[in-house]
């Protein structure tokens, strides 16, 4: 039995544009941000974008014109750790804070300031934090967070 050379180039084809789907989906979902909702002691809940992978981190929120009250990004890190921060290419001001492994406040930084030219301050905390949480400045006044508050969020499977 032989296959015409009009069979072969419909079958090439065909996998072609099965490969050429697939491809597209899979960048697709790689792109996808994920989100959390992070619940404050005053009850108020933020939707925080996650960073998870060592790219994720070292990009956080730079070159974004601005964040809303309701939003921010935290940082996972695989262990509790001094994770330092800095404002290189940012263009507006956050307040950070870090948290423990019991997503307790062991840090905060009020009203950071975008990095205007190297050397770019670091931001460090005095305690290990296993997270990292960035929010529009002034909201930890607004919400009255202060240290070891505990703040309320669940990580899907591999998120840590």
């Amino acid at each position: 039995m032989a296959i015409k050379i009009h069979d072969l180039k419909r079958m090439f084809r065909l996998l072609f544009f099965c490969l050429l789907f697939s491809l597209i989906v899979c960048s697709a979902e790689t792109r996808e941000k994920k989100f959390v909702k992070i619940f404050l002691p005053d009850g108020f809940a933020v939707t925080a974008e996650l960073a998870v992978t060592d790219e994720e981190r070292q990009l956080g929120l730079m070159f974004r014109e601005k964040i809303n009250p309701d939003q921010g990004m935290i940082f996972v890190f695989e262990e509790e750790g001094f994770h330092s921060f800095w404002m290189k290419n940012m263009k507006f001001s956050l307040d950070i804070l870090w948290l423990d492994k019991d997503k307790r406040i062991v840090h905060i930084e009020r009203n950071v300031p975008p990095g205007k030219k190297p050397p770019y301050p670091s931001y460090s905390p005095e305690y290990p934090a296993k997270y990292v949480l960035e929010l529009k400045e002034g909201s930890v006044d607004e919400h009255k967070l202060k240290m070891f508050d505990r703040l309320e969020f669940v990580l899907k499977d591999g998120e840590s």
